[in-house]
């Protein structure tokens, strides 16, 4: 069983420091680490030091482009509550809309100095699926993204404040963050143990297999969540996005594959 502990994990005077916070600083430093550490190991054509230059860029992009997504698509809510959209330590962010806004940002960077786009991709994709492993904790600490009740030996706890009103009888949930952790994790296995081999360092492959698996993994776990903030049609939004990027990457890692066989 768990409980968070609260969402406050000390005070400065009296500025409140969120345990939030605290988890998104520390999965940002692994995941930027766990670049750097891949590329001077197995990317030898490049300079380590370049995953610092980058890295910067990266996540400011993939913070805006967090909060936008998550806003946007609470925009009956923001609307009305234009400061709230600022209010980041209290959650409200989403990976779909990091991984927008870090693109973006990344390609705006890696197009003014040359170089290799695909290649580096295929460097953060180790850093940012290591980096969502940590970062769903701090769901824990705000007693979001759960699934539904459950009285199964792995729950957790969610004070009833959290709780949605047609649950509030229930106290135990499915704790949907670990869950997507503990996936989190596996895709990284995969990744550098399987796939890293089998790509034969043809750019992009790597990339590309992140977003299938972690998007299968996202449909998954959303059939358990109960707080999809819009559902389309009866379907939560991210089953719909996730879907649209298997669909692209299946096509993406077809294409790279086959420009492999025509230059043999």
């Amino acid at each position: 069983m768990f409980a968070s502990p609260g969402e406050i994990a000390f005070y400065i005077g009296s500025v409140s420091v969120y345990y939030y916070g605290i988890i998104m600083a520390v999965s940002l430093f692994i995941g930027v680490m766990t670049a750097y550490f891949v590329t001077k190991k197995y990317y030898s054509q490049l300079n380590p030091e370049i995953i610092y230059d980058i890295a910067p860029h990266i996540i400011i992009g993939a913070i805006i482009g967090a909060r936008i997504y998550y806003c946007l698509l609470n925009f009956h809510y923001y609307s009305s509550n234009l400061i709230e959209v600022l209010e980041i330590r209290h959650g409200g962010i989403s990976i779909h809309g990091a991984i927008i806004g870090g693109l973006i940002t990344g390609a705006i960077y890696v197009k003014r100095h040359k170089l290799p786009l695909l290649k580096l991709c295929d460097i953060f994709s180790y850093g940012l699926v290591l980096g969502q492993a940590v970062g769903r904790w701090g769901n824990f600490f705000n007693s979001e993204a759960f699934g539904r009740p459950t009285d199964c030996f792995l729950k957790l706890y969610i004070p009833i404040y959290k709780r949605p009103l047609e649950y509030m009888q229930y106290n135990f949930f499915h704790p949907t963050f670990l869950y997507e952790c503990i996936f989190d994790v596996c895709i990284f296995l995969i990744l550098f143990f399987v796939i890293r081999k089998l790509s034969k360092n043809k750019d992009g492959i790597i990339f590309f297999s992140y977003l299938f698996l972690y998007s299968i993994v996202r449909i998954i776990v959303e059939q358990i969540r109960i707080d999809s903030v819009l559902n389309v049609y009866g379907i939560p939004i991210a089953q719909l996005v996730s879907g649209l990027i298997i669909i692209i990457s299946t096509f993406a890692i077809i294409k790279i594959k086959h420009s492999e066989a025509d230059s043999v």
